[in-house]
């Protein structure tokens, strides 16, 4: 029988963010969906590169082992690529992404996954997550340190421990399923699973047939929830093409991928023309403004509600800031914080981290003392990003935590370790003291006796006569 996906692909680069690092593909055999990380160091470059080297495989005749083997090599090249763009340009250095890849062949779906990007299933009504987040809460939870409910709003949750960051033993989870017709997949990045309860998701994919309607109420809701990071969701429908009315051929690339994507030439149609116009746009630079890029399918319409929603507030911080507006506006922002890096010192700020012309919308608040370069790489990466906190007191709280991980790394260096993260119960070791001296023999085997002594109180000294 012949399957295909029936997709949508949709992204927005969120409530705060100014630039989209995530990348999202749907084509009738290929579903993927990478975050980039590394803010303006290349986390955009990073997320676009792994999606360029698996658009070949849209189309491509596998068998299911072929399929498993192609979709490795693919993503290796793309690792490797990522190293080399590391090591040609030291700006990118930090920059990595997560990936979550689905390979269609018949029935059978290749599942490709690193990081802490989730994928679900939707079969008969019943909504499960098929992924396990590579992440440091998920490894506490797996330790029963905490529950996974702990874990929603463990101030950790966005650390993860596996990407592809261009070394050698970046491995993703592979896995075979078998699907069958009326399944529904759904890959989202951390911008919509940490925002939006997982009650309301399942909700909308099981109540919301047309998969492109699904995918704009998701990115609406996570808008809605004043998601800051970017959200980007993936939507594919496993259909039987003999039974159903037949899907949408032209694949759709979204987020920092399809902002590559310049001038209005026809759409690529064969996996090969399709795979060099992305790789050609992803490989450029990311404020390369030429029009001479061939493109790929439209990244689709947004949703209507999210742009109002996005516009709407845009209007009135800049209405506020700029002209004097609503009081109570401003003053909102000004009641938000995160944490962030000034002269090399992790500080905490007030308000929020954009700027509308030459105007900032936040300034710092107090500086804590603790040195970035104190901290392990993961950490720097996320100060480098901003932290979002939820106010003052939450503030206070991840800044107990930084100094907790600055004071474990200071350690580990003393000790000539390599720098690793610690859980935030973490307490510097006592240093063992140094077993006391006994005292040192003489010839005879007997202590050596002291130069003079104190005699009992009812002794008296004898007296010796003069020498004559």
């Amino acid at each position: 029988m012949p399957f295909a996906f029936h997709y949508a692909a949709r992204s927005d680069v969120g409530m705060v963010r100014s630039n989209n690092e995530d990348s999202g593909y749907a084509g009738p055999h290929l579903l993927a969906m990478a975050d980039g990380m590394g803010g303006h160091a290349g986390g955009d470059v990073a997320s676009s590169t792994v999606i360029a080297s698996l658009v070949d495989l849209d189309g491509e005749s596998l068998s299911g082992r072929d399929a498993s083997t192609a979709l490795l090599d693919r993503i290796k090249r793309a690792n490797a690529e990522i190293g080399q763009r590391i090591h040609d340009e030291p700006a990118l250095d930090g920059m990595g992404t997560t990936l979550i890849a689905m390979l269609r062949t018949g029935v059978t779906i290749t599942l490709a996954h690193i990081g802490d990007s989730r994928a679900f299933l939707v079969r008969d009504g019943q909504v499960s997550q098929v992924t396990k987040d590579h992440s440091f809460v998920q490894n506490l939870v797996d330790e029963g340190r905490i529950t996974a409910d702990e874990a929603k709003t463990h101030p950790q949750r966005s650390l993860v421990t596996r990407v592809l960051t261009g070394a050698d033993d970046d491995e993703p989870d592979l896995v075979v399923r078998q699907g069958k017709a009326g399944d529904r997949y759904l890959i989202a990045s951390d911008g919509l699973t940490d925002y939006v309860a997982r009650e309301t998701v399942d909700e909308v994919l099981v109540q919301t047939a047309d998969p492109a309607e699904c995918a704009d109420r998701l990115v609406a809701l996570a808008l809605r929830a004043g998601a800051p990071d970017n959200v980007t969701v993936v939507v594919g429908d496993l259909v039987d093409m003999a039974r159903a009315a037949a899907p949408p051929t032209q694949p759709q690339v979204v987020g920092a991928a399809a902002a590559r994507r310049r001038g209005t030439r026809p759409i690529p149609t064969t996996p090969a023309a399709k795979a060099a116009a992305l790789t050609a746009a992803a490989t450029r630079g990311s404020d390369d403004d030429t029009d001479d890029a061939v493109t790929l399918a439209e990244e689709g319409p947004r949703s209507r509600r999210a742009t109002l929603l996005r516009v709407a507030a845009t209007l009135v911080v800049a209405a506020v800031v700029l002209a004097g507006g609503s009081y109570a506006a401003y003053a909102w922002s000004q009641q938000q914080y995160y944490l962030g890096a000034q002269n090399g010192v992790v500080t905490v700020f007030r308000g929020v981290d954009q700027t509308l012309g030459w105007v900032s919308l936040s300034s710092p608040e107090y500086s804590t003392m603790i040195p970035v370069d104190d901290l392990p790489p993961s950490y720097q990466q996320s100060i480098e990003n901003g932290i979002q906190v939820a106010d003052r007191a939450d503030a206070a709280s991840r800044v107990a935590e930084l100094r907790v991980q600055a004071a474990a790394c200071r350690y580990s260096r003393a000790n000539d370790e390599p720098c690793r993260t610690v859980a935030p119960t973490w307490v510097e070791p006592t240093p063992t003291p140094s077993p006391t001296a006994s005292p040192t023999p003489t010839g005879s085997g007997l202590p050596t006796p002291t130069a003079s002594a104190t005699l009992p109180k009812n002794v008296t000294t004898p007296t010796l006569p003069p020498p004559s």
